[in-house]
């Protein structure tokens, strides 16, 4: 039995994982290792390049960035997550306001710091990514659209940020990227539209609230279409490669399949459950599509 003291030591370290989300930036570490050592490569050095100190802090410094962009977005959503998801709200219970923000900025400092420490390149693209994070938690996620672009743009950045420090093949790199942001932006939209309630009370314009969900629904069926182009030109552009075969069979299990059956139940959905569960399915789409990257 644990003693009272450890309890509340447990409890805020669990609080502390949700602010950060803790998942997400271990699939950002995941698929940023994943970049380097099958996609710039050479993959038969693995276990150099996973021992490289270079790569760590470049992912280090991503992680952490990440996640001053998480506190920064639950310090301004307070009130609209006490209505959308109460249970998981944590700043203002377990934190305090103005210590969630102290943490944000010295956590954006020490990520600035060292993505200049491996290059002004890397250094220049986190003072952008935290402004941005910054930005769409303040102002940009309260407008249609334009909230969600730039998160997957940011999702696509935490894969091309590799490419600042390891610039070599660059299209496979981009291919990627391009994939994640369609994942990241169909996912963000679904939020929108799984969050309906708690933006119209505090004056949110998102898309489900301006267009509603049916005209909202054509619009993820769009960009669904979209990736599946871009899907059928990542597999033309992949037959060079000798394991076209089994990569194809991989795709169509992990990826095509999955999103048609996302497609399915898209059209069916009509309450708050059944988007978050279509939120849910994004993230394993991505996952499923990120791992592809070991076949390359």
């Amino acid at each position: 039995m644990l003693s009272r003291k450890w309890r509340i030591r447990i409890r805020y370290l669990s609080g502390f994982f949700k602010l950060i989300r803790l998942n997400n930036l271990l699939i950002i570490i995941f698929t940023q290792y994943l970049v380097r050592i099958f996609l710039t490569g050479p993959k038969e050095s693995w276990k150099t390049i996973i021992a490289d100190p270079h790569l760590f802090l470049l992912s280090l410094s991503t992680l952490i960035m990440a996640s001053a962009g998480y506190m920064i977005n639950d310090y301004y959503d307070v009130k609209i997550d006490t209505i959308n998801k109460p249970r998981d709200v944590v700043v203002g219970r377990l934190f305090r306001r103005r210590r969630v923000l102290i943490f944000n900025i010295a956590l954006n400092l020490l990520g600035i710091l060292l993505g200049f420490y491996l290059s002004i390149s890397v250094g220049i693209i986190n003072i952008l990514a935290g402004f941005f994070l910054w930005l769409y938690s303040n102002q940009l996620k309260r407008l249609p659209f334009v909230g969600n672009f730039t998160i997957a743009a940011l999702t696509a950045l935490s894969l091309l940020i590799v490419l600042a420090y390891f610039p070599e093949k660059h299209l496979r790199v981009f291919t990627f990227a391009i994939f994640a942001f369609f994942i990241s932006l169909i996912r963000e939209i679904i939020k929108d539209i799984e969050d309906m309630k708690g933006d119209a009370t505090f004056g949110c314009k998102t898309l489900p609230i301006l267009w509603g969900i049916r005209r909202t629904k054509n619009l993820i069926y769009f960009l669904i279409i979209d990736l599946f182009v871009l899907l059928a030109a990542f597999g033309y552009y992949l037959k060079v490669f000798w394991n076209v075969q089994f990569l194809i069979i991989y795709g169509t299990v992990f990826v095509i399949i999955p999103l048609l059956f996302f497609n399915y139940k898209l059209y069916g959905a009509d309450t708050k459950k059944d988007f978050k569960y279509l939120s849910s399915l994004c993230k394993m789409i991505m996952l499923g599509g990120v791992t592809t990257i070991m076949l390359m």
